[in-house]
């Protein structure tokens, strides 16, 4: 009764405060005699300043309801649960059996305006083509086509083009992979060194002959070793338009697992590099080979300020239904857009590859006949063994007349009378020799066509950009500007099938441990820029640039390539002859963080000394395997938390420790709870409340004072012979809602097909259902409890599966936190799979993410076979009905679906002996013991009973957000290493004078290159995401102060201690600049924009 009645006399006396804060404000804006103004008379901007001040105080007397509000439910559920310590002292076991913590003394609360959830709510733009309707309408029946096996027959008559003539675009191209059969380094030694030695010579020798690049990385490294005569010749080239950069990303990035942030962080170091050494941008994207295509591309090259892009790998039963409809050139809008402000121009090829038999029209057989590579003699032949014939006087008008068939059919798939024919394949024009057939032949060619005046046809080679240029003039508008008559679409095109029930969704899983790997790395990366840019903004402004290791940028630098290059289409996809290893790339962004965190939390900056060989903080590996982490020794240590998300943070912490006597002080001598774990060694939790994008300290010590300090209550289960084996079967409660919903965790088994064609790297071919995972013996269980979290681990053969609930305020609190650690080395032909069960009625619908970016609706189609119902989940995927959501967060990239109502299915790993016909030419064999993370949360929607929306459009919540942002960016550890002369004195370093609204998500905070390769430029880069929200589900508090402000952000004031000296909007890969803004100005983002700025801090 004592606690309860000093709870209440604190939240009386916060109440008071706050209302009298009140009065004093609005009696300022009511006195304030520079505010007065006689009647009638205001000018229109002191109204303005007058309206802000009044929507300031309705802010206020917001968040001063939701402090009451939440002093009030504290007060209630210590009443509720007897919460009466018999000693007084907390922690303690309440009656019912509830842990009781220490009152948190910092009221929070959330805060969303209603206007910032009718996004969700609004209309939707009409599309022609929403990929849903067009899977649903479809039969993918497969029939054959003739000569167009996946088609169709197509037919024209003679005249057509006598009025206007076919204008063909013949673009030479050559696709580098970087690491697939072979690693990077010797891809480039062998091939793509040549490739591009040739190019410098053979292009020069005809200003006709044209040709495009894409992969910067393969780029890069060739620059980087021609001497100045090739340098300046490949310049010319680019300048003279005979050389086109497409998309200009650090690789050809794959679209399924990758996520968004990684994605545009690849595509920026590509177009940095394009500025700083050639001065081009591009124009036009080219994706001729990621294994399907996501929504997500067309938005990050719109915002990268390109017109036009095309793509290759999509379901042949949807390029022939686009080819009939010659609907396969069409604006890509977003789902959520509401006009057409991200529509994208994009071209998708009709055909099944992008090699020179499956381009030039129809008939493979007549297409193989003009890939003059494979002339008598070749290496490479053609399959339909009808070889190419090199063209002479003889012979050309029969070629030609041949040819142009060929082109005049293809065209007929379109709108316009312009045709893009690509002229290429993998690492093609390597040799001399090849260069010459192809060119020399198909000047030939053209020469004949084009002084023909009764064949109608203008042929030359192109650069992608010159074809669309064409279209737009053909049609009469300007450049990315929808021609009249083009359908609208909108949707993604998962999953791929290139033939029969091929479908490539065994690629959205394989190699899980790569793919857990790159989402740690890509998350310590965002750590690291955020940290480096701030300590030199500090540093700088300090004038200490002599102490600090501003050189680190180039570590910076090396860091951020060898993670773009993971996230090419072959190597965070898992199908590389061997995965792409990236652990190097980790020893970077530790040091960096480190030296960065090491300055910004010196007290005294006078006496910050850097030395390379006396680190001050370290890195703590964290793993599942306790065996294998790093142990914390206790003797006077102190620990700095780093905190890599852009809101406050409370989060429960753990450290291997050497004592089973531990105590934990904040900074200014507060005692810490800590629940201490007993698992290879001792684990010692504490919860700690860390600042925005800060680091907060921490001493850690040995003592055998320690009252806050509480052993876990641990349960072992270990079966006897014949006990039947169960999964978790546990019943999901909120706090607040009586009703519970019925989650069954299943672990299935999937073998592959006994014939020919099997499962591999990239294709998923099951031979039937799943069957469930069984052993002959009970799994052995163990149950922690405890007052920060309690935990169920049961181990089975082949994987071991924790289940943990956090007792904490806010995020970490409000979902499950599950891990699988998963080993199937001992297995052959299997993929094993979990599935939740509940008793949600989702129907056939459920819900998955694009890159982390949005969400897209899917179906389960019966009509598909079993692999085609697969997608990829990057981040999240959910399920729904009209009471309940509940969603699954996953920390890395695998393939999920729903194959029943109320159910998900996610794929943890596969391991197969045989290579699926796809070219890498061996199985997947290398598996590692993997751990996948994932959150379970359930939320309630506070609309009951209304049916739920079945637009082509959803929103996680905003918690659902915050729940995969604190998934994905873990706190990361570093201890203060022993010093001989003691540790200076340290304090928090909290870089935020302000919150930001809590539905932004900052991308990164990202130095700017300069023309010296060890150190970054004055300025900085801003990327800021404005989160969709879906607000129909009831809001839960998040343990920080939440608020949203419509999209408005002032950045002046923004970073504590630091001045803004320029604030100058970007395009995404910051190419593009508009004019600066004044530096006090407010920025201000629609619901799911994405943002970049350029700044000057000091």
């Amino acid at each position: 009764m004592k606690l309860k009645k000093q709870v209440t006399v604190c939240g009386g006396a916060i109440f008071c405060v706050a209302v009298f804060s009140l009065y004093l404000m609005l009696d300022r804006v009511q006195h304030d005699p520079a505010r007065r103004q006689s009647a009638g008379n205001f000018p229109r901007s002191q109204i303005s300043v007058l309206q802000n001040r009044i929507e300031q105080l309705e802010q206020l007397l917001e968040e001063n309801h939701q402090i009451i509000s939440h002093i009030k439910d504290s007060v209630l559920e210590l009443t509720d649960t007897g919460a009466i310590s018999p000693s007084g002292h907390l922690p303690f076991r309440s009656a019912n059996g509830s842990w009781v913590l220490p009152f948190d003394d910092r009221p929070t609360f959330l805060s969303v305006k209603p206007l910032d959830c009718q996004f969700a709510l609004g209309r939707r733009s009409q599309t022609d083509l929403q990929m849903l309707d067009v899977y649903s309408l479809l039969s993918f029946d497969n029939v054959d086509g003739g000569v167009w096996k996946q088609g169709f027959e197509i037919t024209y008559e003679p005249n057509e083009w006598d009025d206007e003539p076919l204008q063909v675009f013949v673009v030479p191209h050559s696709h580098n992979d970087p690491g697939w059969i072979k690693t990077f380094d010797k891809y480039y030694s062998d091939q793509t060194q040549h490739i591009f030695n040739n190019l410098v010579v053979k292009l020069a020798e005809d200003p006709r002959r044209k040709f495009i690049w894409s992969e910067i990385s393969f780029f890069a490294k060739w620059w980087e070793s021609a001497d100045v005569h090739k340098q300046e010749a490949m310049r010319k080239l680019i300048l003279s338009g005979q050389l086109e950069i497409v998309t200009g990303g650090w690789v050809m990035t794959d679209e399924a697992n990758a996520h968004y942030s990684a994605m545009i962080d690849q595509l920026i170091e590509g177009h940095q590099w394009l500025e700083k050494n050639l001065g081009v941008s591009p124009r036009s994207g080219w994706a001729v080979d990621p294994f399907g295509h996501s929504a997500t591309m067309p938005y990050l090259l719109k915002r990268a300020n390109m017109s036009s892009m095309l793509i290759q790998r999509v379901h042949y039963s949807i390029k022939k239904h686009f080819a009939a409809t010659r609907s396969l050139e069409f604006m890509w809008r977003q789902a959520w857009d509401i006009e057409s402000g991200t529509d994208m121009f994009c071209h998708m090829m009709p055909f099944y590859s992008y090699d020179v038999p499956h381009t030039c029209g129809p008939d493979p057989k007549i297409c193989c006949q003009f890939d003059f590579k494979r002339l008598p003699g070749s290496r490479v032949n053609c399959p339909w063994k009808v070889p190419p014939r090199a063209i002479t006087d003889a012979n050309v008008a029969e070629r030609a007349g041949v040819l142009l068939d060929q082109y005049r059919k293809k065209s007929k798939l379109f709108r316009s009378k312009v045709l893009l024919v690509p002229l290429g394949d993998d690492f093609r024009y390597d040799k001399a020799l090849e260069w010459d057939q192809q060119y020399f032949n198909y000047q030939k060619l053209f020469d004949y066509m084009n002084s023909h005046p009764e064949m109608h046809v203008k042929a030359q080679f192109a650069t992608l950009t010159d074809y669309f240029n064409a279209v737009y003039k053909a049609n009469g508008v300007a450049p990315g500007t929808r021609p009249p008559d083009y359908p609208v679409l909108s949707g993604d095109f998962f999953t791929y099938a290139d033939r029969e029930d091929h479908y490539w969704s065994g690629y959205y899983t394989s190699r899980p441990f790569y793919k857990n790997l790159d989402r740690v790395l890509e998350s310590h990366l965002r750590g690291a820029e955020i940290l480096y840019s701030l300590a030199v903004a500090h540093v700088r402004r300090a004038g200490l640039e002599g102490r600090y290791p501003v050189s680190d940028y180039s570590l910076l630098t090396d860091a951020r390539r060898n993670i773009g290059l993971f996230q090419h289409h072959d190597a965070i996809t898992g199908t590389a002859k061997e995965a792409v290893v990236i652990d190097y790339g980790n020893r970077f962004l530790n040091k960096m963080i480190i030296n960065a965190a090491h300055f910004l939390v010196i007290k005294n900056k006078d006496i910050y000394r850097f030395y390379q060989t006396e680190p001050f903080l370290e890195t703590v590996r964290n793993s599942l395997d306790f065996s294998k982490n790093t142990i914390f020794f206790l003797f006077l240590r102190y620990l700095v938390l780093f905190n890599p998300i852009e809101q406050e943070r409370l989060c429960v912490v753990t450290m291997l420790v050497n004592s089973a006597r531990v105590r934990v002080l904040t900074e200014d001598g507060q005692t810490l709870p800590v629940q201490l774990s007993a698992q290879w060694v001792s684990a010692a939790s504490f919860m700690a409340r860390l600042p925005a994008l800060g680091l907060a300290v921490f001493h850690l010590y040995d003592s055998a004072d320690a009252p806050m300090m509480l052993r876990s209550d641990t349960l072992l289960r270990i079966p006897g012979r014949g006990q039947s084996i169960r999964g978790l079967d546990p019943l999901i409660r909120r706090k607040d809602d009586p009703q519970e919903v019925r989650v069954q965790i299943q672990f299935l088994t999937y073998g592959t097909r006994p014939s020919k064609d099997k499962s591999g790297a990239y294709l998923f071919l099951p031979d039937g259902n799943a069957k469930p995972y069984s052993q002959r013996e009970a799994p052995i269980v163990r149950v922690v409890e405890g007052p920060l979290f309690a935990e169920v681990v049961a181990h089975y053969q082949h994987f071991q599966q924790t289940v943990r609930v956090h007792n904490v305020p806010g995020i970490d609190g409000l979902s499950l936190d599950i891990t699988t650690m998963v080993d199937i080395r001992d297995q052959n032909n299997k993929e094993l799979a979990m599935r939740l069960v509940t008793d949600i009625q989702s129907g056939d619908t459920f819900y998955t993410d694009l890159n982390g970016f949005q969400i897209q609706p899917c179906r389960y189609f019966q009509k598909l076979p079993l692999q085609a119902n697969f997608y990829p989940m990057p981040a999240m995927a959910y399920i729904q009905d009209s009471q309940y959501r509940l969603t699954l967060h996953t920390a890395q990239a695998l393939g999920v679906s729903s194959l029943a109502s109320g159910q998900l299915e996610v794929i943890l790993d596969r391991r197969l002996m045989q290579d699926d016909n796809r070219g890498l030419g061996q199985g997947l064999k290398d598996n590692k013991r993997t751990a996948n993370r994932f959150r379970l949360l359930l939320e309630r929607r506070s609309n009951s009973g209304k049916p739920v929306d079945s637009r082509p459009v959803s929103f996680p919540s905003l918690l659902s957000h915050m729940t995969s942002t604190i998934l994905n960016h873990e706190v990361l550890a570093l201890p203060v290493l022993p010093r001989k002369h003691g540790v200076p004195p340290m304090r928090t370093f909290a870089p935020l004078a302000g919150t930001l609204p809590c539905d932004f998500h900052l991308l990164n905070l990202r130095s700017i290159q300069s023309q010296d390769t060890h150190s970054p430029s004055p300025y900085t880069a801003l990327l800021l995401h404005r989160l969709g929200l879906d607000c129909g589900l009831e809001a839960q508090n998040p343990g920080f102060n939440c608020t949203t402000t419509q999209g408005q952000l002032s950045i002046s004031g923004l970073f504590r201690g630091l001045d803004l000296q320029l604030l100058q909007p970007m395009s995404l890969s910051l190419m593009h600049s508009q004019p600066p803004l004044s530096n006090d100005s407010s920025i201000n983002l629609e619901p799911m924009e994405i943002s970049a700025y350029k700044l000057k801090l000091c």
